[in-house]
């Protein structure tokens, strides 16, 4: 039996926000181990890409610590190559729903947003398959916004391109295009968390994670 060769494209924040934002326990995740499990024991994971910015801590001081210890955990294993795009914060004016009478008809908001993953991510994506880096790919996702390139990855290149989807389901045009959906759940998650230290190092689990 041939062994395929797996490349793992992770949407950082699409993954936080849907399936660990909250959660506790499942935070300090070996994503090549939480791969490894929901695959056939065919595929072999050689490479992950972590696509994420690095966050403000203007909501909470601590949060870029612990996002710190969590990407120094991630970039001590090789298997990890990580790509970062652009955390931003600014105010904006957003229409409200149902204004008073005589009242304001928009609020002044802080908007976070980040810039760039998806963009990187689809990119490397189509860049590996074109140099036939390897045989099939996964991406770690939700959002719509990177069925484009999983569509071209099959349709021109061949390859197979599977979503793990860490929502409860998955939005419609990722199933349409995808070679398989599967889904991340909690047990998933708690069976493939990193150990507390990581080895040989003093990265260690942030409280609460």
């Amino acid at each position: 039996m041939s062994i395929a060769r797996v490349l793992v494209y992770v949407d950082g924040f699409n993954l936080y926000y849907r399936a660990l934002k909250g959660e506790v326990g499942v935070k300090w995740l070996n994503i090549e181990a939480l791969t490894a499990q929901m695959l056939r024991s065919k595929n072999r994971v050689e490479k992950v890409g972590y696509f994420t910015a690095r966050i403000s801590g203007k909501d909470d001081p601590d949060a870029p610590r612990r996002q710190h210890a969590y990407l120094s955990a991630l970039e001590h294993h090789p298997i990890y190559a990580l790509h970062y795009g652009t955390f931003l914060s600014k105010k904006v004016y957003r229409p409200l729903v149902d204004p008073p009478p005589d009242g304001p008809k928009t609020v002044q908001v802080q908007h976070f947003e980040e810039k760039g993953s998806d963009v990187s991510l689809a990119i490397h994506l189509l860049n590996d398959g074109w140099k036939d880096a390897y045989d099939a790919a996964v991406v770690i996702t939700n959002d719509s916004d990177l069925v484009e390139p999983i569509r071209v990855a099959r349709a021109e290149l061949g390859k197979p391109i599977g979503v793990l989807c860490p929502s409860e389901r998955c939005t419609q045009a990722l199933k349409d295009v995808a070679s398989f959906v599967r889904y991340i759940r909690r047990s998933h998650l708690i069976a493939a968390q990193f150990p507390e230290v990581i080895p040989g190092t003093t990265i260690r689990r942030p409280e609460g994670w």
